[in-house]
């Protein structure tokens, strides 16, 4: 008997490692590919808080701040030349460009974690939630990173110049636009979506090795 318990909480742990990688290597192909970031204006769109959501739901908080974390380090390494201005806030200063990158993505990752857990507490239907903890991962992410490009360069005058403006409500304005709002829609739509299926496909996966 306590053979059979260790092998199936051995494949779960092998399980669990196996989704943060995958995970892990879909957020950076998506972060050097067109799959992660589309270029508009001065501020990308991205869509890498899906891998992140999706692994927050199936993992709980703690894969959320893992993946979060990859999510933080891939952004902050697109600041090197592959991010416009993400490589303008490095020339200004590289320390708060890193904390901006990363502290709201690793935030971002286990909030979802704790979103998803919460409303499936509630959810009768079994489903709301996937879909509520996926959207709240673009609006976790947006605010959060907003919050912190505020606290720290929101007084900066060459940031300030990049989104022609001379308060930082300009800054939250210049970001929370339809950028944000195409982020928040894909993202309850597709890891809404995904995290469902994984949900029910991983416990036949389980009950598969148990066996």
């Amino acid at each position: 008997m306590n053979n059979k318990i260790n092998k199936f909480t051995n494949h779960d742990k092998i399980l669990k490692m196996t989704q943060l990688a995958i995970l892990t290597a879909l957020i950076f192909i998506m972060t050097f590919t067109p799959l992660g970031y589309f270029k508009v204006g001065i501020v990308d769109i991205t869509f890498l808080m899906i891998p992140v959501a999706i692994g927050a739901i199936i993992t709980g908080p703690m894969g959320g701040l893992f993946l979060g974390t990859m999510f933080g380090l891939s952004s902050f390494f697109t600041c090197f030349g592959f991010s416009a201005f993400g490589t303008a806030l490095f020339g200004i200063d590289p320390l708060l460009t890193f904390i901006t990158c990363l502290i709201p993505r690793m935030l971002m990752g286990y909030l979802v974690g704790l979103v998803f857990k919460g409303v499936q507490k509630i959810d009768k239907t079994k489903t709301v939630s996937f879909f509520v903890a996926s959207l709240s991962g673009a609006v976790i992410n947006t605010a959060l990173f907003v919050l912190f490009l505020v606290l720290l360069f929101g007084n900066n005058a060459d940031v300030l110049a990049l989104f022609q403006t001379d308060t930082f409500v300009g800054i939250i304005v210049g970001l929370i636009t339809v950028n944000a709002l195409i982020e928040a829609g894909v993202s309850l739509v597709v890891g809404g979506s995904i995290s469902k299926a994984l949900a029910v496909y991983l416990p036949k996966l389980g009950n598969k090795a148990e066996n």
